[in-house]
């Protein structure tokens, strides 16, 4: 357990170490590009000591100086599947945004997605032997909180407290200095697979870059698409990507659950590949340009040109109609959204007080996809856009980059996290995180 714990705290000190210097580098890594933004700092608002707990926690600012994006490869549902391909791909993009930004980046933050998320909701009591909330006694309900067995493999990506209760008095979020007599707090955690975080770590490496911090992409595209209200009363942030679609629930500014479709865009570009029998590169061109998931009678009359240069007089000036596009895509889409409808329920997202949905990603662009998504998953939703953050071009601002950006206001300010306390050398509980640790120590 000791050693998870310091090395999630050196990836703390790390980021933070690197703000002090003022430049960092964001990666994320899905299935269909790879984004690297870089950061530039003021060097203000870094230090944690003076900030209270809650989700502005270590905050400062910053602005973009650089941004790059590439094509993904070696990466297949949101996994790093053939490495070597992905470590070019990581370098080309972060040597395009150094050279845009004109420094050099060393230290980065990732996120990933895929892994097989699996929440659990943990909760822990210790009583206040002083009359008042301490900084020993937050750290010590977190090592109180008894964990389940994870599974073999598992590993914790994230530990957030998401509520603090002093006495009866619940739903707060910085309890130091409050008195009592007991002390209790909810913990959000979240597992992914081990391997994918071991192959993550090695390939970062291999790129000779330190890393910094990871996040789940889920979180990091609701931390971007939701706004505050919506973080706070309680919202689900649907990210539809190229290998996956990832689902997020907040409440109280606070990530209280995650998981993973593994459906995604790309497996929509194969439908209409082999549907229409078209070349994939066509196939992402039609869905893109002339996709859709609500076809009226002008459809039929909309061709598109499909032809190539095979020398095939007939099929090089073959064309297929828009209907023809939408009826292949919508059944699809039909189906990921049915999926994370199954995905809320298990949430228990009906018990919610707000039932707003937010989708997001590049897959939720696809027009007509808003009303689709109200018949299945519930009247209440919008398409979101990533936060503006200063220095960012345009068409980086679309949906498809709120990864991106989330992981940017990840970097700048962190919620806090199991690790981010000093936990007590006698509380650590008995089962917790042992096995994480053991994994994080063998491969740091």
């Amino acid at each position: 357990m000791v050693e998870l714990y310091q090395t999630q705290r050196a990836m703390r000190n790390i980021r933070r170490a690197a703000l002090q210097r003022g430049v960092i580098g964001v990666l994320d890594i899905g299935t269909s590009k790879i984004a690297c933004i870089v950061l530039k700092f003021d060097g203000t608002g870094t230090d944690r000591e003076t900030d209270g707990i809650g989700p502005m926690a270590g905050q400062a600012n910053f602005r973009v100086i650089g941004a790059a994006t590439t094509r993904s490869r070696g990466v297949r549902r949101g996994e790093i599947e053939t490495m070597a391909e992905t470590e070019r791909a990581i370098r080309t993009v972060v040597a395009a945004a150094q050279k845009l930004a004109g420094v050099r980046v060393d230290h980065v933050i990732a996120c990933l997605s895929g892994g097989h998320p699996a929440s659990y909701g943990l909760n822990g009591e210790v009583p206040l032997h002083t009359g008042t909330v301490t900084e020993h006694d937050v750290a010590s309900v977190l090592a109180a909180c008894d964990t389940p067995d994870f599974g073999r493999g598992r590993e914790v990506l994230h530990a957030q407290p998401v509520n603090f209760a002093v006495d009866n008095r619940s739903g707060l979020a910085d309890p130091r200095d409050h008195a009592g007599n007991r002390l209790a707090c909810d913990m959000h955690v979240l597992t992914i697979d081990g391997d994918m975080i071991g192959n993550l770590i090695q390939c970062i490496r291999r790129c000779d870059l330190e890393l910094a911090g990871i996040a789940s992409a889920s979180y990091a595209s609701a931390r971007a698409s939701l706004i505050e209200d919506e973080q706070e009363l309680g919202a689900a942030c649907i990210d539809f990507g190229g290998g996956g679609t990832g689902v997020s629930v907040f409440i109280k500014k606070h990530m209280i659950f995650a998981d993973n479709v593994k459906i995604g865009g790309n497996l929509i570009t194969q439908d209409i590949a082999q549907g229409l029998r078209v070349p994939l590169p066509v196939a992402e061109r039609l869905k893109t340009l002339n996709g859709g998931v609500e076809a009226t009678g002008r459809d039929d009359r909309d061709m598109i040109d499909v032809g190539g240069d095979t020398g095939d007089w007939e099929a090089d000036r073959r064309k297929v109609s828009r209907a023809d596009v939408i009826g292949v895509m919508r059944p699809r889409v039909e189906e990921i959204l049915e999926q994370v409808r199954e995905v809320l329920d298990a949430a228990g997202f009906d018990y919610m007080p707000s039932q707003q949905i937010v989708l997001t990603g590049g897959g939720s662009q696809i027009p007509g996809l808003d009303g689709l998504a109200a018949r299945i998953l519930g009247p209440n939703i919008r398409c979101g856009r990533p936060l503006r953050i200063d220095g960012l071009a345009h068409q980086l601002t679309d949906p498809s980059f709120s990864s991106a950006v989330g992981l940017a206001l990840f970097a700048a300010h962190p919620q806090d996290e199991w690790w981010d306390f000093e936990m007590p050398a006698d509380s650590y509980p008995a089962r917790s995180f042992k096995r994480a640790y053991r994994w994080f120590k063998n491969n740091w």
